[in-house]
């Protein structure tokens, strides 16, 4: 029978188990159906020795959920990102790591046949010719080692540049990167040159830190990759229930959008089932496959650019449903004297609207939008200083003259009660 090991093979399960059981924290031991109990355990554990004293324990009648709890201004670096440094590897992988290193290591090029036979004759280490040639493409990749066609044959030498270098040359480079090993999208890569050279955060705490998205990054170069490439991406979303089969979807990516409202991340991009722009959630993605090339992708882009320009968050609406939406028109009172400052915030946060002057203290917010509902949110933070409401859907308009009326009856008082 295996052992438990804190190493992981597959990140994307790993990924799930968090997202559902330790990020969200509303399930029990007793809801995990996918596998054993033994499995639950196991990635229990695994997240204990990553998070250590951020985790969170809640007991019910349903049993015990188990969440992770951290209060992101006070701490300077994102602890989910153990989990990238949890990978597994083979007895193959770590000698062949510190072997090429070292053979590399005095700076001279050389051919894989000459890399083999040194493994083979040095190291008394037998390996094929195409494992050490995955290894060397790898690393390549990864910019460890430089490969340089010389006539018809390879060369392979150790890169030069190294991060402890470049750190001592620049003056400002270190502060630069304790930033943004805190900063959306790769913050993992400079997490992990931080610990390559040993540098620890000590002056950025970042107050609303989106720690989950540290989860999503790993999704995030299949899509950029994507765009440059023009090309679509089979995206697989997670299952809404247990026996349920995760969705696949063929999508055209554009963007990546990050709500200022949540902070979620989103892909945005066309459908081509439903001929028509919308919008995924990164945390509800499970996987990334690329696809074919898109030929029209040129002529989809200047489509997008319009559309983009009239959404006010990141939705595009369902107007094959409620059919064409009209402006909707916001007015606000406004102390001009006493209160510039919500003027200053209007001007601010208006997006794409237009902010107009209606009479003395009144400003009237124009938003030609897809969906409307995206500006109520908003519109609702100035409580007490909206004066009407005009356009949009009557949907739209009656919700909001109804959340109007349930805050009152919540927190109006009756008429015999002397406290309002």
């Amino acid at each position: 029978m295996a052992g438990f090991s804190e190493l992981i093979k597959n990140f994307s399960k790993t990924r799930e188990y968090v997202r559902d059981f330790f990020v969200y924290g509303c399930k029990v031991r007793s809801d995990f159906d996918k596998k054993s109990v033994r499995t639950y355990d196991d990635e229990k554990r695994r997240v204990e020795s990553w998070m250590q004293d951020y985790m969170r324990y809640d007991d019910s009648v349903h049993g015990r959920s188990v969440s992770i709890s951290v209060d992101s201004c006070h701490i300077s670096e994102n602890p989910l990102y153990n989990a990238y440094y949890s990978k597994s590897f083979t007895d193959n992988d770590i000698k062949l790591h510190f072997f090429l290193i070292d053979i590399l290591c005095d700076g001279k090029s050389r051919t894989l046949r000459e890399l083999t036979d040194t493994l083979n004759n040095e190291y008394e280490q037998l390996f094929d010719d195409q494992t050490v040639r995955n290894k060397l493409k790898e690393y390549t990749e990864e910019g460890i080692i430089v490969a340089e066609k010389q006539g018809k044959t390879m060369y392979y030498s150790l890169s030069a540049a190294c991060t402890d270098e470049y750190i001592e040359k620049y003056k400002g480079l270190a502060d630069a990167l304790k930033f943004f090993s805190e900063a959306p999208d790769f913050g993992v890569i400079g997490n992990s040159i931080m610990k390559a050279v040993g540098i620890k955060n000590e002056l950025f705490h970042i107050k609303h830190n989106y720690m989950i998205h540290a989860l999503e990054d790993i999704l995030v170069p299949e899509i950029l990759a994507a765009i440059d490439d023009k090309s679509s991406i089979i995206i697989r979303k997670f299952a809404v229930r247990a026996d349920d089969e995760p969705a696949e979807e063929i999508i055209i990516p554009m963007q990546i959008l990050v709500s200022v409202q949540t902070g979620r991340r989103y892909i945005a991009a066309y459908v081509p089932k439903t001929r028509r722009f919308s919008t995924y959630r990164l945390d509800r993605i499970k996987q990334i496959k690329r696809n074919t090339v898109c030929t029209d992708y040129d002529r989809l882009r200047e489509r997008y650019d319009v559309n983009i320009q009239r959404c006010f968050g990141v939705s595009f609406g369902n107007r094959h449903e409620i059919g064409n939406v009209d402006a909707i028109k916001i007015t606000f009172t406004v102390d001009e004297k006493r209160e510039p400052f919500i003027i200053e915030r209007l001007e601010r946060e208006k997006r794409c609207a237009v902010l107009e002057k209606a009479g003395d203290g009144l400003y009237t917010l124009t938003a030609d939008v897809f969906d409307p509902n995206e500006i109520m949110h908003w519109a609702k933070t100035f409580i007490g200083r909206i004066v009407s409401i005009d356009g949009g859907t009557q949907k739209v308009r009656v919700r909001f003259y109804r959340d109007i009326s349930r805050m009152y009856r919540m927190y109006g008082g009756g008429e015999d009660e002397h406290i309002q």
